[in-house]
Formats: C-alpha cells, structure tokens, sequence
C-alpha cells in the first residue's frame, strides 16, 4: 500500500479495522518462542522473509545492483536496487527485500513460469530422457540446437510479457533436428527467459549487472550455467551452499540471535563454488536474442481466440 489513504479505502472497502492489521516488524528480530514443551526448551522465532527475499539474503546480494537468480520449477530473478525502491515501467514487482534496524533495502523481481519445468516435461511429456540430470549430456552432445528455438509458454509467459494467452512453440525445426537439439534448445529458453529479466531491469535503471549470482536444482547444470554466462555476457557465479533460500533464513534469525553482528559478517561467509564466464560475442548474443523474440513473438495470444 503506498499511501495511508489507499490503505483507508481497502480497509472501509472489505469493512476490516484497522486493529486487526498485523504490525510491520524487521526481517530478522524475536517474534515469539515456541512453547517449551515441544523442544525441551522454547526455541525463539526470530526471522520472517519470502523465500526469493531469503535466498538474496542467503547469496549476500547486499549491495545495489547485486543480483540472484533462483533454477527451480519457476525462475527467479532478484536485483537489489539499494534504499530506494524502483518504480518499475517494465511490467517487473517492486518490492522490499528485508529491513533491518535503521535500513530498508528494496528489489526488483522477474518471476520466469517455467525453468527446470521444461525439462521435466522433456522427461515426462515427450519421454526423450530417463531422469532430468540426463538432459545436461544430451545436450552437450550437439554444439547447438541446430536452428531450433523452445518457448516453454505452457502456462503462459511471465515477467516481462504477463501473457496469459500464449502458449509453448517449437519453431525452426528441420529434419536435422534431434532430441539433443530440442533438450539444447529447452536449456536456452531457460537462460533465454531469463536475459529477458534482465534486459527488463536495466531499463528500468536498476543495472548494468555485473554478475548474477545462481542457486535452485538446476543450477547445478553446469551446460546451462555457461550458456546463462554466454547470454548475459556476463560471469554467472555458483556457490557451495545452492540451497540459499533456508541459508537465508537461518542467516536472519542468526543476526537477530546476535549469532552474526551484520551482514558484511555474513558476506565474508559466502563461498565461491564455481564461476562461469562469457565466452561469445556480443555480436552473437545480439543473434540469438533477434532470433528468440521471432519465437516468442509466435507464441504469445495463441489461446485468445480459442473456443
């Protein structure tokens, strides 16, 4: 809510007093004790956050213009945009990170449909692989996906296109292509969905990215972690602990538990596992952007006119 009169307005509107609403507290801070008889003793609660907001927190983004993208079922990119929010033209969620005494820190958000979905569905819908860490041998057994271009828009596309209506293309196909160039090209829709994030942020003013922090299951491919540097242009970076959304969680409730004293304590504990650099051209991303557009291009309003 961004005025205490529009706050007024839905509260008169859905007939709620004011009372009943919760108090905003900061992100890492004592709310409450379990009760002493569940765990032999009370236990404090001391964090609250979103999980894309702990997985930030976990990857220590905690300067301006450092940035996390989560590879699960969806993609979720977060950009840290400082003390002041960014009121976003492009069609992304500006929203609050964490607060902590004294300091707010707001984001941006691009929430991808579907990321690692699309390979379940290689497994799954069309039987091309026996487990989803198959895909990434397959893939990388052609140099391409040899024309082909995947727009996994099976439940529509998100940020930045909010199209409800579109739906999954597979164009360029030749009889040249094989199922290692379809699982190649299911690897570049991911990286691809996301350099559309990206590009959205930096017309909103939140960038240039420098680098793009990684975590979720699939980040642990590391054909698609370099195809991601390869698209961005810029170095995307592994860490040891790819499960940063609990690791946030627990970093937050260790600073308010005066386990850690600040978040530059936390940051020297964040450790590097892998870094992967762009090795193309501009002149080639420039490429496979034009040629992904055509595609996306194709798949959106599909259903609009459907029966």
């Amino acid at each position: 809510l961004h005025s205490l009169a529009w706050d007024d307005t839905l509260l008169d509107l859905f007939a709620i007093p004011r009372t009943l609403l919760p108090e905003v507290v900061d992100t890492a801070g004592v709310l409450g004790a379990t009760r002493p008889d569940l765990f032999g003793a009370p236990i404090p609660i001391a964090a609250l956050a979103g999980d894309q907001q702990a997985a930030t927190f976990g990857q220590a983004c905690f300067a301006p213009g450092s940035a996390k993208n989560t590879y699960g079922t969806g993609c979720f990119l977060m950009l840290n945009t400082g003390a002041t929010p960014v009121a976003s033209t492009q069609r992304l969620l500006s929203t609050v990170g964490w607060r902590l005494p004294g300091e707010t820190c707001y984001m941006l958000e691009g929430s991808v449909f579907i990321g690692g979905a699309v390979i379940q569905w290689l497994r799954d819908g069309l039987g091309l692989i026996e487990h989803a860490a198959d895909v990434e041998a397959l893939a990388a057994s052609v140099p391409d996906s040899g024309g082909a271009l995947l727009v996994p828009a099976f439940a529509g596309l998100g940020a930045p296109w909010w199209d409800g209506h579109a739906r999954g293309t597979l164009v360029g196909l030749t009889r040249g292509v094989t199922r290692a160039h379809i699982a190649r090209a299911a690897l570049d829709a991911i990286a691809l969905q996301t350099v559309d994030l990206v590009d959205a942020m930096n017309r909103d003013g939140a960038g240039p990215l420098r680098e793009l922090r990684v975590d979720g299951g699939a980040a642990r491919n590391d054909l698609l972690m370099q195809i991601q540097a390869d698209l961005l242009g810029v170095p995307v970076i592994r860490p040891r602990q790819t499960e940063t959304t609990a690791l946030g969680a627990a970093c937050l409730a260790g600073l308010a538990a005066g386990v850690w004293r600040s978040p530059a304590e936390l940051a020297r504990h964040w450790q590097e596992e892998r870094r992967f650099e762009p090795t193309r051209s501009a002149d080639w991303r420039a490429a496979r952007l034009h040629d992904w557009h055509r595609a996306v291009a194709r798949s959106r309003a599909w259903a609009e006119d459907a029966p």
